[in-house]
């Protein structure tokens, strides 16, 4: 049977392609929602070019029907604006004349007309809101990661034959001879992801272990285990596979996709190796690093702020400039520490010669960047939208490091199944041109203190 939803103007603002994702169903607009979307069609930013999609995509229909009556998609569905129901019932306290109320008294009104409506919204608020007006209500689901699906963290520990183990380092180890072992003890055969970092255990010395990836149809070892990138060590399982993942070079795999709590050094080890192929390399391996670290309220907050894009952008980017602190100052150490205004000095001079630079997220659109190492902090605040925006603008010669950890998301549409990271990671799992790793806890190295609150909090 076809159902008939009614589309809240939050799922178009994040979704514009949402119009065509009902398959053979009726889609619904509101008035009130044709509003919303006229009085943001000049915003800037990643939302008024979707309205301004979603505004081209109903014109288009309007030239071959009339909306208000319906006009009938590729999909076999239909959409049309609803003008009518403007009288029917509110519950107290819900404001008949905002446009959320008006949104609401659509779905009220197409109940009350027996048809099987439900609203989708982002908005978890609107939702609560029709539960109480007993409307069923969801979630923009297509570009979500299902409930019940297990995130992709890129790793895994298996068993390997003793015999192996003498010639691993040269010859690798075909996946056919690895296995692991169940609750009740038995062999069970292993089934790798390609590019998936792997912890091999000796089945006769459970102590005896060696790191590897899987590639091709067998696990071969790493290949970056000693260098030490601006004079980085690592200093854990998690880090050794975070370095690897790192120095691949870009035309190996291009994308990196690094996920994990606070204090895992991800940003920290992104920019380490960033500067060690941009400026220590006996051959410079990207022309610079580039730096985008988005603002959940960039659209609407930084129009106000004073000064040159680069102004505005300093204080999204206090993280970066933090870590650079700690890497030069490490540097330093070699002698003796270094002063604060030594340290400024030379992070105004990486920034001044365009070793780093910082681009705010709008201004990447439409671009083809080339020959950069390109890290995207905070990832997991950026659409799923805005992260294929971002991936499908490297150019040849571009390694991408998307940085974020899932569960700290600070835009008010997302959350830990429906942001752009973690839309990356499901999507490009397996892709021989994309390695990931998803650091654990226990891996937290910026203070004793920082592992035990990821630990017990």
């Amino acid at each position: 049977m076809q159902k008939t939803y009614v589309l809240d103007a939050n799922v178009l603002l994040q979704a514009p392609y949402a119009l065509e994702s009902f398959e053979d169903n009726h889609i619904v607009l509101p008035l009130a929602v044709l509003e919303e979307l006229d009085d943001r069609k000049g915003a800037d930013g990643e939302a008024g070019n979707n309205v301004r999609h979603v505004l081209r995509f109903l014109e288009r229909l309007r030239l071959q029907g009339d909306l208000v009556k319906g006009v009938t998609l590729p999909s076999g569905g239909t959409v049309r604006l609803e003008v009518n129901h403007v009288d029917a019932a509110l519950p107290q306290g819900i404001e008949p004349g905002s446009r959320a109320g008006r949104v609401l008294k659509v779905c009220r009104g197409l109940m009350d007309e027996g048809a099987p409506v439900t609203l989708v919204s982002r908005d978890m608020v609107a939702r609560i809101r029709a539960q109480m007006m007993e409307v069923p209500a969801e979630d923009f689901i297509t570009d979500r990661l299902p409930d019940g699906a297990q995130p992709y963290t890129g790793r895994t520990e298996v068993y390997i034959p003793d015999s192996l183990l003498t010639t691993f380092k040269k010859k690798g180890a075909p996946a056919e001879e690895l296995y692991t072992v169940d609750g009740a003890g038995e062999r069970k055969p292993v089934s790798l992801t390609e590019n998936q970092f792997v912890l091999l255990r000796s089945d006769t010395e459970p102590k005896k272990t060696i790191l590897g990836r899987f590639r091709e149809g067998k696990v071969a070892a790493l290949r970056f285990g000693s260098v030490r990138p601006f004079g980085v060590k690592p200093r854990s399982v998690g880090q050794q596979f975070l370095q690897e993942a790192l120095l691949l070079p870009a035309e190996e795999a291009p994308l990196a996709i690094i996920q994990g709590p606070a204090g895992t050094a991800k940003t920290f080890y992104a920019l380490a190796a960033g500067l060690e192929q941009v400026l220590e390399a006996e051959e410079r391996l990207y022309r610079k690093i580039l730096v985008c670290r988005p603002n959940a309220q960039f659209d609407a907050d930084i129009g106000f702020l004073p000064g040159s894009e680069q102004d505005k952008i300093s204080p999204l980017m206090r993280p970066i400039v933090d870590n650079l602190e700690i890497l030069l100052d490490l540097e330093g150490k070699k002698k003796e520490r270094r002063s604060e205004e030594e340290l400024r000095g030379r992070i105004d001079y990486l920034f001044d010669t365009g070793v780093i630079a910082a681009e705010a997220m709008n201004f990447m659109r439409g671009r083809s960047i080339t020959d950069t190492w390109l890290i995207i902090d905070e990832a997991q605040n950026l659409t799923p939208r805005q992260v294929k925006g971002i991936v499908t603008r490297v150019g040849k010669g571009t390694k991408v490091v998307l940085l974020g950890d899932p569960a700290q998301i600070d835009h008010p549409l997302l959350d830990t199944r429906s942001n752009g990271l973690t839309y990356a990671s499901a999507r490009m799992k397996g892709s021989p041109l994309c390695v990931q790793l998803t650091m654990l806890p226990d891996e937290c190295e910026r203070s004793p203190l920082a592992l035990d609150a990821a630990v017990r909090m």
